[in-house]
């Protein structure tokens, strides 16, 4: 009987409307940088399109996309709370596909010709500037009267505002019965700043300053929300599994281990209106699983891609790769052994900016093998597109990787992943020699450069000495699917815990 209630409960649950509140300082179509923008503008719209109310609360950057459209909404002043002082800003909205965004505007703070940092360096008072945004995103929500039943917070730049809800506002009508969450996007990077840039909660010197200090004089952003969230989750359940660990846990882990009741991983979803073989605007030939429709698309567009990029036009296997170009996307392992692989016949293309060093050494290598590789340093969208499109695998060697899309992207495009068994990676991708008959992609464990360089042989061998087979593959990695839809059912099961 005692199961029938419950289930019962989980119906009524399920059928209630919730409001909720979704904190990001980025969203894709405005501002991005990663794959925070996506979930920031996914994840709210597939729990908008199952009937419920969402806002998201952001940044008003000086470089948001169509800025000058966004509708100003009005002149606010953050209250002051024990001696903190009285700040005004201003409220705009504007969207993000069906995704109503309110934008929070201070120059002092968002005026700046990049979000989080120029030249590698990440500015000085980001601590201050992220500490306001978790103070006006509340203060918003009561500016524009939308009392939420959960509020969902983002990474460390909103990891203040679970203990805000819990100290500040415990007493207050409005937020007294909303409940929160945090997810971890990337457990690296955790908000470890000065505590005297968050003088706007001053609660945090007279309470809480102990709990959330990583050393004297500094504190954690990311390690309060982990602490006063509700809930906590990470963005694939591999990940989760990590930071529960010394290795993995980024000094997250006690906390984690702690809380463990409260804590859970989801996978992150595909965009498909954006990640579609059979609607891509950015390809030269549309296609599908079929295998007609396969074969003749992938081929027109690595033929379009080695014609764009000066490559020789001949049917040779393409290896594809975009990314930031940090150590964290194993960019380096891939340095070592570039030279020893590219004895073979095949194709390797790379675009991605960042680190100038490994942008350097990739120019270099690009240099002595002219006919065989290609180095874009830049982002181009429309070329990410089309290396996903036109290659056959597609190399993620990822030292962590929380969750990872491109896997997703190049699976969608019957592109097959290299990856490391790392984080979501883990989670999304079955190695063909673990298991041939589900496979959808190559999967090598160590961090360790050879490796890598023996599992991007072992895809060579598969695509000359089996093509059927690797045809086979490719179709079947098509076919997985990783919407949107399903993930808000799991983020719902969480708000209604």
């Amino acid at each position: 009987m005692r199961g029938l209630w419950l289930l019962q409960k989980d119906k009524k649950l399920d059928s209630k409307k919730l409001k909720i509140l979704f904190v990001s300082s980025e969203v894709d179509g405005l501002v991005k940088t990663g794959g925070l923008a996506d979930v920031a503008k996914s994840l709210p719209q597939a729990l908008i399109e199952k009937g419920h109310d969402v806002r998201v609360v952001m940044p008003f950057y000086s470089t948001i996309n169509n800025r000058d459209q966004a509708q100003w909404v009005k002149q606010a002043q953050l209250p002051s709370f024990s001696g903190s002082p009285v700040v005004d800003y201003q409220i705009y909205k504007t969207h993000s596909g069906v995704v109503p965004v309110y934008a929070i505007a201070k120059d002092e703070y968002y005026a700046r010709p990049q979000i989080y940092a120029e030249n590698n360096q990440g500015y000085s008072d980001n601590g201050a500037r992220f500490a306001f945004l978790s103070c006006a995103a509340l203060d918003c929500a009561k500016q524009i009267d939308f009392k939420p039943d959960i509020v969902h917070c983002n990474d460390w730049h909103a990891g203040l505002v679970p203990l805000l809800l819990k100290n500040r506002y415990w007493n207050d009508p409005f937020f007294n019965q909303a409940k929160s969450i945090i997810t971890i996007h990337n457990a690296i990077f955790q908000g470890i700043c000065p505590s005297d840039q968050v003088y706007l909660i001053p609660e945090i010197y007279t309470k809480y300053l102990v709990q959330i200090e990583e050393t004297y004089g500094w504190i954690n952003f990311l390690k309060a929300g982990a602490i006063f969230a509700d809930m906590i989750n990470a963005v694939s359940p591999n990940y989760a599994n990590e930071l529960l660990t010394p290795e993995g846990g980024c000094g997250l882990d006690p906390i984690l281990r702690q809380r463990h009741a409260d804590f859970a991983g989801i996978v992150n979803g595909c965009d498909y209106s954006d990640w579609n073989a059979q609607v891509d605007p950015y390809l030269p030939a549309h296609y599908n699983s079929n295998p007609k429709s396969f074969l003749s698309g992938k081929a027109l567009c690595k033929q379009v891609l080695q014609k764009q990029l000066h490559l020789p036009k001949k049917e040779v296997p393409l290896y594809g790769m975009v990314c930031r170009l940090t150590e964290q996307k194993g960019v380096h392992l891939l340095i070592s052994i570039l030279d020893r692989f590219l004895l073979n016949d095949v194709h390797l293309v790379i675009e991605g900016t960042g680190d100038p060093i490994l942008a350097q050494q990739l120019t270099t290598i690009a240099l002595r093998h002219p006919q065989k590789m290609k180095f874009i340093d830049r982002y181009d969208n429309k070329l990410a597109h089309l290396i996903e499109a036109a290659s056959d695998f597609f190399m993620m060697p990822s030292v962590f990787e929380p969750c990872g899309l491109n896997q997703l992207y190049s699976m969608a495009y019957g592109t097959l992943p290299i990856v490391r068994a790392v984080g979501g990676l883990q989670d999304t991708v079955v190695d063909y020699d673990w298991d041939k008959e589900n496979a959808t992609g190559f999967v090598f464990s160590d961090i360790d450069a050879m490796d890598f360089l023996a599992k991007l042989q072992r895809a060579l061998i598969l695509y000359l000495q089996d093509p059927d087979e690797f045809h086979r593959i490719q179709q079947q990695a098509m076919h997985q699917k990783f919407y949107w839809s399903d993930v808000a059912e799991k983020y719902l099961a969480l708000y209604f815990k």
